[in-house]
């Protein structure tokens, strides 16, 4: 009897952004953009990469507050080809594991940037319970969240203020 699988959660978003593609992808890998996207979190940046630009092998700890918790979440650059596309992967964290690829291509005037976040959740069965009844969309609302800042500084000229 072959033994069934069940497929671990991925979210895929696209969001279209009227700039250009390198402030685009710089503004994605903002330690700095990444902590206004989080206000509601509280989320710090308390190890490694904690402000600026993160790049290839580097790596990032993250202090926030999640479904009323404190948690700490430490992710590391596993890909990055600018200003194309970028991995981040958690190295210790709540999740059994994830991967969230960044792309990016240019749609004539605009840049479509895509997000695909695959995560196991811990916990077995309770983590699959939990992914279909908060968890998903929990994650889809903050990276919408986050996506919806990055085009806010991107197109309104913003983006100076966080890249110089």
């Amino acid at each position: 009897m072959k033994k069934k699988t069940i497929a671990m959660p991925k979210i895929v978003l696209k969001t279209k952004i009227n700039s250009d593609l390198e402030v685009v992808f710089d503004l994605s890998r903002s330690i700095d953009l990444h902590k206004i996207s989080t206000q509601q979190t509280n989320e710090e940046a308390i190890a490694g990469v904690t402000s600026g630009l993160i790049g290839m092998n580097e790596s990032v700890t993250w202090r926030a507050k999640h479904l009323g918790i404190y948690q700490k979440l430490t992710s590391k650059i596993t890909e990055f080809n600018r200003p194309k596309n970028f991995t981040d992967e958690m190295v210790s964290g709540a999740f059994k594991k994830f991967k969230h690829q960044h792309l990016f291509e240019l749609d004539e005037n605009d840049v479509i940037m895509t997000d695909i976040f695959d995560y196991t959740s811990p916990f077995g069965l309770l983590g699959k319970l939990a992914d279909s009844l908060f968890l998903k969309k929990y994650m889809t609302k903050l990276l919408i969240t986050r996506n919806q800042t990055v085009k806010e500084f991107a197109e309104s000229g913003r983006w100076k203020e966080i890249l110089g």
